[in-house]
């Protein structure tokens, strides 16, 4: 067996692995119904677990809740796509190659963006002042992540493609790693791996979503997603969980001490780390806009002009509406 179909195998056994612990509640309640959600380590949805609230909405419904935790966009996305979750949440991109691939998923809300809250880090020392001055150079990423597309726009407004740099594809844990060891020579991170970044090793931000000169080059709005099957047989769920989600939101701008201390616990990082990075947040969850819309099919049609997804796609067949 290749390497390629040993990490196939790995892959079908950690999803098949997801799927049975997340049947596990309904073994033991066979009369309640259990949603399973997929977080990422920080986030609005880390704060709605944190503080339990989600499960004493829940429970009267005769529902319970799941919480299955992953290093980063993508591999949430692969869980949702084996059917190993209902709902959950990333950047932009990975809905973009998750679609791509075939996935069931639908779009359901997003908050605004939070363009400062990813960057392009060099080390301290770095020669590298410029976007430029990237090609040739290896750097770091999660592939399909929401800084994916970052690093496209930022070497295209240098003049370079992805085909000019040596891309170098890791999770965020050992892209830190890669980073400090000097392996790599920047790293396209999000928050708050990107404050503790800054913190510990005193990296310098060659250029972040905002772009430089006013030109932004990516907003990075965070999506909610969920399965076709879980939105149109559960509807009235999606719609208690988008309300839970907006008031969490709300609570959270308006108490950003306790969101810092609560977020800083969950995570075993500092307080002045998570502080940075929920100062960056986008609050407040809405409907997807047309402008939100044309900006995902933006991304998509930049991702299959590169060649990064094998075809056209259309981001407004994957949007959920709250009517149906």
């Amino acid at each position: 067996m290749n390497s390629a179909d040993l990490r196939h195998v790995a892959r079908r056994t950690i999803l098949a692995t997801l799927a049975a612990a997340a049947l596990a509640p309904r073994l033991g309640r066979a009369a309640e119904k259990t949603v399973r959600i997929g977080v990422q380590k920080y986030g609005t949805l880390i704060i709605l677990r944190e503080r339990h609230i989600l499960e004493q909405v829940l429970q009267p419904l005769g529902w319970g809740v799941t919480w299955h935790e992953f290093p980063g966009g993508p591999q949430l996305l692969e869980a949702l796509t084996a059917g190993a979750l209902d709902f959950g949440t990333t950047g932009e991109a990975p809905p973009i190659f998750a679609q791509a691939a075939g996935s069931p998923l639908l779009y359901v809300a997003y908050e605004p963006p939070s363009p400062a809250g990813e960057a392009i880090l060099v080390p301290k020392d770095s020669p590298i002042t410029k976007v430029a001055e990237l090609k040739g150079r290896a750097v770091a990423l999660n592939k399909g992540s929401n800084v994916h597309y970052l690093l496209v726009q930022a070497l295209a407004s240098a003049g370079l493609t992805p085909a000019d740099i040596k891309p170098v594809y890791l999770a965020p844990a050992d892209a830190r790693a890669a980073f400090e060891r000097g392996n790599v020579d920047a790293w396209a991170i999000w928050d708050p791996f990107l404050s503790a970044a800054h913190d510990a090793t005193g990296g310098r931000t060659l250029v972040d979503g905002n772009g430089i000169g006013g030109h932004a080059l990516a907003p990075n709005r965070q999506f909610f997603l969920a399965t076709k099957d879980f939105a149109h047989d559960h509807a009235d769920i999606l719609r208690v969980l988008n309300a839970q989600i907006d008031a969490t939101d709300h609570w959270a701008e308006q108490h950003q001490a306790e969101t810092t201390k609560l977020l800083a616990t969950s995570m075993g990082l500092s307080q002045s780390v998570i502080a940075q990075a929920v100062g960056r947040m986008g609050y407040g969850v809405r409907p997807l806009t047309p402008d939100v819309v044309a900006d995902q099919q933006k991304i998509a049609d930049t991702f299959y002009a590169l060649h990064l997804i094998p075809q056209k796609l259309d981001v407004a067949s994957a949007v959920w509406s709250s009517r149906t």
